[in-house]
């Protein structure tokens, strides 16, 4: 559990993973078995040759006496075996380990002590980066050899190291090309399935990649067109509707108008225009913000208009923003939400305060009134069209019970969503959450 935490969330991430781990695996195995194997076992072949040879070379000094013999000595091994012998007389070898990495130390010095037997050596591989110098103490004086470093061991394992280093670049250069064509159509997908869950129609999108991400396109897209005609046909249905009921009620006001003053005429006119009002509501919750397109809305001075606007119907509104925030929106359809949460503010409470400030991912705008609010248990049901909470809210209220239902619905359409709670007036807080 602890481990998955630490797991990359992306497919990209993942998918890399899945490929370079194999490899990194596979390369860390390689590695041990070259440095443990071939270069262990030409190292101790090179380091028993270079051994051998100085035995040769200590047994011959041995019969050696006078210096121009070992100088003539010394020009004679350089020219054959590639040795530089030097004789330091009544010296002794330097104090301390040899000078040298561990893994190649433990194979010199087993070395040098199978062919050396009895005598003391010591060896220095760091001082000069092309020669290593044995040092052999034999009697009082000291036999020092000085030989090319790639007589002692191996040293051509930077160049597998070159290799593997290359090579691994070159596979996730190719591996990072590869997969971010194949994750590509993915987010794609998802950015035309948040666009579209956003109120945004993506007309560039079109399937690509392989062949089940091409599949998973194309269910997306007929259903998308699905959705849509769906939508279009809801919306031809009640705009007709709306037109049919409209010629009998402007008749019946008409016949109306004849009977001037007489007992009754009033009230049945203000049912007619209570019927008038459904209508209009009933389409406007069916047609939503069809046909709209978005722009760029300073949300700041489009509350400013609705406080503006509810403030002439003798309403008091409180205003608090935080920064300019500006956002690609429906400018009439989501003026229309936040009024609707306005106008249900003000009709229950004498009190109205609207807040807007821009959260990590989102925008939050909240209406709070002082009015006797909601119980808990009820807050869903509030957004169910047609719906009417007369237990808790103001029986005297005018309407049919799609305010709240046309707010949610505008923003979902913008990917958003209205929650419903208990407001710091002690009254309803409808808070409007607008994605980034």
């Amino acid at each position: 559990m602890q481990l998955r935490s630490f797991l990359p969330k992306g497919l990209f991430a993942r998918s890399l993973i899945i490929i370079v781990a194999p490899v990194v695996i596979l390369q860390a195995v390689v590695t041990y078995v070259f440095f443990e194997r071939h270069w262990d076992l030409v190292t101790r072949r090179l380091s028993s040759s270079v051994a051998a040879d100085i035995a040769l070379l200590i047994k011959t000094t041995e019969t050696v006496s006078g210096f121009d013999d070992i100088m003539q000595f010394s020009k004679i091994s350089g020219e054959t075996i590639g040795f530089e012998i030097e004789v330091a007389p009544n010296t002794q070898l330097p104090q301390g380990p040899p000078k040298s990495f561990p893994i190649l130390e433990a194979t010199i010095s087993r070395e040098l002590r199978n062919s050396l037997g009895g005598y003391e050596f010591w060896f220095d591989t760091e001082s000069e980066p092309s020669y290593v110098f044995i040092w052999v103490q034999t009697g009082p004086d000291v036999l020092k050899i000085k030989v090319r470093r790639s007589r002692v061991y191996a040293t051509n394992w930077h160049i597998f190291l070159v290799w593997m280093v290359v090579t691994s670049t070159a596979l996730l250069a190719v591996s990072i090309g590869f997969l971010r064509n194949q994750v590509r159509p993915i987010q794609q997908l998802a950015q035309a399935a948040e666009s579209f869950g956003k109120g945004r129609s993506d007309v560039n999108f079109k399937p690509s990649g392989a062949s089940e991400v091409r599949s998973a396109a194309a269910a997306f897209i007929d259903m998308r067109d699905r959705i849509q005609r769906q939508i279009e046909q809801r919306t031809e249905m009640l705009a007709g509707v709306s037109h049919d009921l409209r010629t009998p009620i402007t008749r019946l006001k008409l016949e109306l108008a004849l009977f001037g003053d007489q007992p009754g005429v009033a009230e049945m006119k203000r049912d007619l225009d209570d019927m008038e009002h459904m209508l209009e509501e009933y389409l406007a919750f069916a047609k939503g913000e069809d046909g709209e397109i978005d722009t760029l809305v300073d949300l700041n001075e489009l509350v400013d208009e609705i406080v503006t606007d509810t403030r002439r119907k003798g309403k008091s509104v409180d205003l608090q923003a935080s920064g300019d925030i500006v956002l690609p929106l429906k400018r009439r359809s989501i003026k229309r939400c936040i009024m609707n949460l306005v106008d249900n503010a003000v009709s229950y409470g004498d009190q109205v305060a609207i807040s807007i400030w821009r959260s990590r991912k989102s925008i939050e705008v909240a209406v709070d009134d002082n009015g006797p609010g909601i119980p808990d248990e009820k807050l869903e049901e509030a957004f169910k069209p047609f719906g009417r909470l007369d237990d808790s809210r103001n029986l005297e209220r005018s309407g049919v019970g799609l305010g709240l239902a046309i707010a949610r619905d505008i923003a979902r359409k913008h990917g958003g969503d209205i929650l419903l709670s208990r407001g710091p007036l002690g009254g309803l807080r409808a808070q409007l959450h607008l994605p980034t």
